[in-house]
């Protein structure tokens, strides 16, 4: 869609008022809102905002930035439709009054090692399945709003909430592909077909803001922490991904020779995220609370490993039928839902075409149990272990070269000074937990 096909719709769709969304470092959905009067001169100028009030953005003495709507990501919002009109948003890119991309805008981050993939002859395409809670009141008191599990036929309310979810989903134009009920109370998830990143990332904002909006219509509460409830399992978010080839359009990842279905650039591709992943941890588990979900027991992964049939691996080759070989892909497992989508993709991205790059040797698939290994064991197979808090995630980026190269210089700083910030905070606590431990030392 071209500009000038935006203000066509808008104008068959009666818009009232345009929501121009963007998002922070860390993921949070922004927007400013205009009306509809004000959208030729916003598709061909942008509109100003005051980058110094956003997380992690510019300095008081730079903060003026302008949001410029990316024409191809025009919807109608669903709930927001009125006898007065509708309203549509647009998601848009960061920019400098020079007219330069903004260096700590997500989006172009993303934008900018996809282009790298295209010079090396590469499409990346992701597929997520994230994972959220519904819960029937707000967080002083957390209380599930079913008591089902995994894939249970449900007829309440959960089942017409995720069927309106779907609904609302289809009127983005997002195709999905399923949804169930996950394996703990209140727990679901919702898949959308995979596409581009930069396409998937914005579906993924789109989703969550949607699960929150009927959820909150219906009067409860949604959540994509990752570790909302001790002892139940936590929300992930498995991440599908493969590349194809620009020229011919195929699958790069395919090779029916292979007994995994797979070329030797996707072994090198995993092998680049197996050797990256403790670097991108910080950025795909960005939170004190990620690191609750990572332990065993709760089907997390913990252990730097692959496989096919063990999904106790990080990282998983899903089987697919032997008539679509454009459906070979690999699948990492550790992210969470609480993650910046575009930064995220960005880094699984450049950590795999790093493998490619420098031909990085794949460790041999470990199709056990790795939640049953001792430390023996796990030491005879090499077999390394994810960071255990943000902490450790911290340290691992701060010493990974590539990440630092990939988010660029000021996007890495402010990564690294609000997530340090955010873990001094945590660590300062004193938990319902401690005081039980130890009050009568």
């Amino acid at each position: 869609m071209k500009a000038q096909e935006v203000l066509d719709k808008a104008k068959k769709d009666k818009v009232t008022f345009l929501n121009l969304q963007f998002t922070d470092i860390m993921g949070s959905l922004k927007q400013v809102t205009a009306p509809v009067k004000s959208l030729p001169d916003i598709m061909k100028y942008g509109a100003w905002f005051d980058g110094s009030s956003v997380e992690g953005f510019a300095r008081i003495h730079e903060s003026d930035l302008y949001l410029k709507p990316d024409p191809a990501t025009y919807s109608i919002i669903p709930w927001l439709g009125s006898s007065e009109g509708n309203t549509a948003r647009l998601i848009c890119d960061i920019y400098r009054p020079d007219g330069n991309p903004f260096q700590g805008d997500p989006r172009f981050i993303l934008k900018k090692i996809l282009e790298k993939a295209r010079k090396m002859g590469f499409k990346y395409n992701t597929g997520p399945e994230p994972e959220f809670f519904l819960f029937k009141n707000d967080s002083t008191n957390l209380l599930p709003m079913d008591s089902d599990g995994y894939f249970d036929l449900t007829t309440d309310q959960a089942h017409a909430i995720r069927r309106e979810i779907t609904a609302s989903l289809e009127m983005f134009g997002i195709d999905v592909e399923a949804s169930h009920h996950e394996v703990a109370p209140g727990q679901h998830e919702i898949d959308f077909r995979h596409g581009n990143a930069l396409t998937t990332a914005d579906r993924l904002l789109t989703l969550r803001v949607t699960v929150k909006s009927i959820a909150q219509r219906h009067g409860l509460k949604a959540s994509f922490m990752p570790k909302p409830i001790m002892g139940i399992n936590g929300s992930g978010m498995h991440v599908h991904q493969s590349l194809f080839n620009i020229k011919t359009k195929k699958n790069v990842f395919y090779d029916p020779k292979n007994e995994y279905g797979l070329s030797k650039a996707a072994f090198n591709f995993i092998a680049g995220q197996l050797h990256h992943v403790k670097g991108m941890m910080a950025i795909i588990c960005p939170t004190v609370n990620s690191y609750k979900r990572l332990v065993s027991g709760y089907e997390a992964p913990v252990y730097i490993s692959w496989a096919r049939t063990n999904r106790s691996a990080l990282i998983r080759v899903p089987h697919w039928f032997e008539d679509k070989p454009s459906s070979a892909r690999m699948e990492l497992r550790c992210p969470d839902p609480a993650c910046n989508p575009y930064i995220a993709f960005a880094v699984m991205l450049a950590a795999g075409l790093d493998g490619i790059k420098n031909k990085i040797k794949l460790p041999d698939p470990v199709e056990e149990d790795l939640y049953k290994f001792d430390e023996a064991k796990l030491m005879s197979k090499k077999i390394d272990t994810l960071p255990s808090s943000l902490f450790e995630a911290i340290y691992e980026l701060k010493k990974n070269k590539l990440m630092q190269e990939v988010l660029g210089d000021h996007l890495y700083r402010k990564y690294i000074n609000i997530k340090t910030r955010e873990w001094n905070e945590f660590k300062t606590q004193v938990t319902k937990w401690e005081i039980e431990k130890y009050i009568d030392i």
